[in-house]
């Protein structure tokens, strides 16, 4: 008997569904699915946000466009669908290397009361061919909250270091205001002073802080912008190279100095990569005194600056300091070691007196007091009219006469007047 053919086409179906099933498994395994490339072409901030701005005033805004790719990009047009909103002049087609940026001003001057936006698009052959920035700002016929400055600009400051200014809020208006929050875009810069939201009455102030600390050599940009009543602030800055200082000979070593003397040597003080200016200079220990520096004073790149260092021992040992020096160098703080031993002193009397005619040697004498008995210092015949006495001690006071011997040995009467010599 046959059987039903209905039973049997059911079954080979579902072999062929699982079979299909089975066969998009092992492709997914095989070819798992790729992460979206990173754009090639970007900018720094991501969009503008200009806040309030007077009603036909004009607020500038700095963005960065950079290069982030491997490859060459060729920027060939720029275009702003928004006449409320201009940039500075770029010349086109504009090329960036792998890694190269370029900074542009954005410029809102509001013709109309109320919220204006707008887009900035960059056209180029980078792996996202189109970069669009979003702009927006509002008109306004005064503003609710002022700032001053109301422009931030920190000119020069090196990579490294930081420079802080402060820029004073106050509620123009006749009744009270609230600050929601504070924040800052662009590379580099925070904001501190200030809790945040804050209400401020008619005519009242708050004192924030804003700093800039480069990361890179060049231009930076960006802005604080306040919510609540909304105020951007624009900030500026620019990125220098940081020097490096370098101090030689290091260490400095003086080695052996009889104690409370001084003795001086050189040290070089040099700039490398910028110019570096050199703020001040504290030593250690005061028996380490650097000479001829007159604070502030700058190191051009690649030139060297000669000062003193003195050393004073008070106590005798090895003696340890170091003179540390700030700068705006990125080793903002150089450090010189210093060492030396003192020693004590060796102090000695020298004797001059003249010849006697018949005197075959000579005998000296001494004593501590004018009056006091003299000692013979001498232990064998002197025959020269000269005589070194080298076992005088520091702070004592010495009295020396001398005496003539003949061929005899007779020996005469001790010399007047006493010589006086006093140790220090």
């Amino acid at each position: 008997m046959r059987l039903p053919q209905s039973i049997l086409q059911p079954r080979s179906v579902r072999n062929l569904h699982f079979l299909a099933i089975g066969i998009v498994t092992v492709l997914l395994a095989i070819f798992p699915p790729r992460a979206a490339a990173s754009p090639q072409l970007t900018a720094t901030p991501s969009g503008l946000k200009f806040g309030d701005v007077i009603e036909e005033t004009t607020e500038t805004l700095l963005v960065t466009v950079t290069n982030s790719g491997l490859t060459t990009v060729t920027i060939t047009a720029l275009t702003v669908n928004n006449s409320a909103f201009n940039v500075s002049s770029v010349g086109l087609p504009l090329v960036l290397t792998a890694g190269q940026s370029f900074d542009l001003n954005v410029n809102f001057t509001p013709t109309a009361l109320g919220y204006t936006g707008g887009t900035i698009k960059f056209t180029s052959n980078a792996s996202n061919p189109t970069l669009q920035l979003s702009v927006g700002g509002v008109g306004v016929s005064s503003e609710a909250l002022t700032a001053t400055p109301s422009t931030v600009s920190f000119g020069n400051v090196a990579t490294g270091s930081s420079s802080t200014i402060p820029v004073v809020l106050t509620n123009a208006r006749t009744w009270k205001i609230t600050i929601s929050s504070l924040t800052t875009t662009g590379s580099g810069f925070s904001t501190s002073g200030g809790s945040f939201p804050l209400t401020l009455n008619s005519g009242q102030s708050v004192t924030v802080n804003v700093t800039f600390a480069p990361q890179s050599a060049g231009e930076d940009g960006g802005s604080l912008f306040a919510t609540g009543p909304t105020l951007s602030i624009p900030l500026n800055g620019t990125g220098t190279a940081s020097g490096q200082l370098t101090i030689a000979p290091a260490p400095l070593s003086f080695g052996n100095v009889p104690e409370k003397t001084t003795q001086t040597l050189p040290i070089t003080v040099s700039a490398s990569g910028a110019s570096v200016t050199v703020s001040s200079a504290s030593s250690s220990s005061s028996q380490y005194v650097l000479q001829g520096a007159s604070f502030p004073f700058t190191v051009a790149a690649g030139q060297s600056l000669s000062l003193n260092v003195a050393f004073t021992p008070q106590s005798t040992g090895t003696i340890s300091g170091s003179l540390t020096f700030g700068s705006n160098a990125s080793n903002s703080q150089a450090v010189e070691s210093l060492s030396g031993v003192g020693t004590v002193t060796v102090y000695s009397v020298s004797l001059f007196w003249n010849s006697s005619s018949d005197a075959v040697g000579y005998n000296v004498y001494r004593s501590t007091t004018a009056s006091g008995k003299y000692s013979k210092i001498n232990s064998t015949l002197n025959a020269n009219t000269a005589y070194t006495d080298s076992t005088v001690v520091t702070g004592l006071t010495y009295y020396y006469e001398a005496t003539s011997v003949n061929a005899s040995g007779q020996e005469s009467s001790l010399s007047t007047p006493a010589v006086q010599a006093t140790v220090p």
